[in-house]
């Protein structure tokens, strides 16, 4: 049993609706999950299905029509520093270098300059980007841009990680260094994970538990646990029955 110290996600009957000049859009429905402690939950389904929009619920970026969402047993009311967010679009300040890209959260918690140094080499060492503390965002591939949101969103030391696809621009070979290196980050971290993909493969390689949602409006089709120790070969027979089976799942939901 691992000694956690992310924090629980309560989701509790959650619908969000849009309205516009178009008309309603009704992007969740009745969306109820918990995420335990320490625990790496996967949101997964195709895009318009409103993974996103519950990730950014769960973030305090948009608040829910109806229903509620707890952290720790406190209503989430808007961002916070304990919920570390990163995107696919890598939203990097051009003009600050990766060190400084990564010690903004710390600065803007006005944390003592000295403590933010360190704070800030450990994250980048976590990431392996020590080297390129001084370099520019232009100057980094998509892969090392990826690595320098998720050190920055780690620098703030936040219980909980909301990861939005955020492998889902850079190459497969980038793709799955970046997968093994954020699972040995949360082992080394101990965070509670909230990842959002429309990837299969993806979902079964990295998670304690798949949560697959309907198409719009988005609502909890079904739930699977994967119980098998990591790194998951994803040539034995298990993970492809595992792929497959989620991939009949989703076709039978409609998706």
């Amino acid at each position: 049993m691992r000694d956690d110290t992310g924090a629980e996600i309560s989701v509790s009957g959650v619908s969000k609706r849009y309205d516009g000049e178009s008309g309603t859009t009704i992007a969740l429905r009745d969306v109820s999950l918990t995420i335990s402690p320490g625990e790496f939950v996967t949101v997964l389904g195709p895009s318009g299905c409103g993974k996103t929009t519950l990730l950014r619920l769960v973030s305090g970026l948009e608040s829910p029509t109806s229903g509620d969402i707890t952290v720790a047993g406190e209503p989430v009311k808007g961002p916070d520093p304990n919920r570390g967010t990163v995107f696919q679009a890598y939203h990097l300040f051009p003009w600050l270098t990766v060190q400084e890209n990564v010690g903004f959260g710390p600065v803007e918690l006005g944390v003592p300059d000295a403590e933010r140094r360190d704070r800030v080499q450990e994250m980048l060492d976590l990431v392996g980007l020590s080297e390129f503390a001084t370099a520019y965002p232009k100057e980094l591939s998509g892969g090392m841009k990826q690595r320098v949101g998720l050190a920055r969103a780690l620098a703030v030391d936040p219980d909980i990680l909301l990861l939005d696809e955020p492998f889902g621009s850079v190459d497969m070979q980038t793709r799955r260094r970046l997968q093994r290196e954020l699972l040995d980050i949360w082992r080394d971290t101990d965070k509670t994970v909230l990842f959002v993909t429309h990837d299969i493969e993806e979902a079964v390689a990295l998670s304690d538990r798949i949560v697959v949602l309907s198409g719009t409006p988005g609502r909890v089709r079904d739930t699977t646990v994967i119980e098998q120790s990591r790194p998951r070969d994803r040539s034995e027979q298990w993970f492809v029955d595992r792929v497959e089976g989620l991939f009949h799942r989703i076709e039978q939901n409609g998706l």
